[in-house]
């Protein structure tokens, strides 16, 4: 797998964590269950599989001890689940999963099961779990809803603090980002006061002429004539699809629900950063929590005594530093989701091309951006 700053390429001023992943911040893990299989014409419910599950676990301890948690919403032409309990708790208080438009029911209900499986049978309590989706459409058999409850109880079992797969991986195997093979990305900035913040993408959005990385016009460069879009190719076919982008950012930093919040927003500069606007089309959401308060927080699913509990705040003053962590893990999470990503045939026959790293390097280095002599 290479990734952006293989290719001699750095963005953005702040340094990545030693990952330069989201699990750069201690006790968040990845899994993914990735389905590729079948080749040809579409056959609803046979294939082309192109689609999988992206799973964060916030910690080990989610299932009883929840997080401060905040969310943002840019455009709302999509799907997170759980997220009304979330601004109205300020909570995170299970795992999160990502898939396409059509499973993100399917992989919600998985996770209320693995919720379930874990408490007595005979406690009354409920789940409201976070599950998103963007749209892959334009490669998979999306209306054969080939993701499974077992693929995401894969993912569970498989997720860990160590690298993070990128590219056509998990949920992000069918996505489209700015017209070339997107998908799964990850980022991590360490600020000033030692705080981590990492984010994990499913980029699925972007026009290519917008493309732009560290201010380069990359996009414009790379043309459709040189590089062909699987948009132009989805709507010879029929109507095009519609893209969208989840973000998901962790942090160790000690920040209250409304901080979070704030720091979800930062989400949609680094998109912009890269060409990204928020299309009326995209379903853009992000949401963001904090592994600060550790095992302090009960979960409402318990019956603990309802003491007040002492949590730590991080002065707003001391806030920009991370604001930035976000943006600029943000934006380079996407550019490893396109550097990441391979070339990938689906349904139909469209397929979408990767990023030529030749020619990214060619065009970073035209303007004054290329790798350091």
């Amino acid at each position: 797998m290479t990734r952006y700053r293989d290719l001699g390429l750095t963005v953005g001023q702040l340094p990545p964590g030693p990952l330069n992943a989201i699990t750069d911040v201690g006790g968040v893990q990845v899994g993914m269950t990735t389905l590729i299989e079948g080749e040809g014409s579409l056959v609803v419910g046979r294939g082309p599989i192109r689609t999988g599950v992206t799973i964060v676990v916030p910690h080990e301890g989610i299932a009883h001890h929840p997080l401060f948690a905040g969310c943002h919403t840019l455009n709302g032409n999509g799907e997170m689940t759980g997220l009304e309990w979330v601004r109205e708790s300020g909570q995170l208080t299970t795992p999160i999963a990502i898939t396409n438009t059509h499973s993100v029911g399917v992989v919600r209900d998985a996770l209320v099961g693995y919720d379930v499986a874990r408490r007595d049978a005979r406690s009354s309590f409920w789940s409201l779990p976070v599950s998103a989706e963007t749209y892959d459409g334009a490669l998979n058999d999306i209306n054969g809803m080939h993701v499974r409850p077992e693929h995401v109880h894969a993912a569970l079992e498989a997720a860990t603090s160590g690298p993070v797969p990128e590219g056509n991986v998990g949920g992000g195997t069918g996505m489209i980002c700015h017209e070339f093979k997107g998908g799964t990305g990850t980022a991590s900035r360490v600020v000033g006061a030692g705080y981590t913040v990492g984010t994990l993408v499913q980029a699925n959005h972007g026009d290519r002429e917008r493309l732009t990385i560290d201010g380069v016009p990359v996009g414009a460069e790379i043309q459709r004539s040189v590089v062909p879009s699987p948009w132009d190719e989805e709507e010879a076919l029929a109507r095009r699809g519609a893209g969208s982008i989840i973000v998901i950012l962790a942090t160790d930093a000690p920040l209250l629900p409304h901080q979070l919040t704030r720091l979800a927003q930062r989400a949609g500069l680094g998109i912009a950063r890269a060409g990204g606007a928020g299309a009326h089309s995209s379903g853009d959401i992000f949401l963001a929590f904090s592994t600060a308060t550790g095992s302090r927080l009960a979960s409402y699913k318990m019956e603990d005594a309802p003491l007040p509990i002492e949590v730590t705040m991080l002065p707003d003053g001391a806030i920009t530093d991370l604001f930035w962590g976000a943006i600029e893990a943000t934006e380079e999470a996407i550019l490893n989701a396109l550097v990441a990503a391979e070339t990938l045939t689906g349904r139909d026959g469209i397929t979408a091309h990767a990023l030529p790293h030749d020619l990214l390097v060619e065009s970073m280095t035209r303007y004054g951006r290329g790798p350091a002599a």
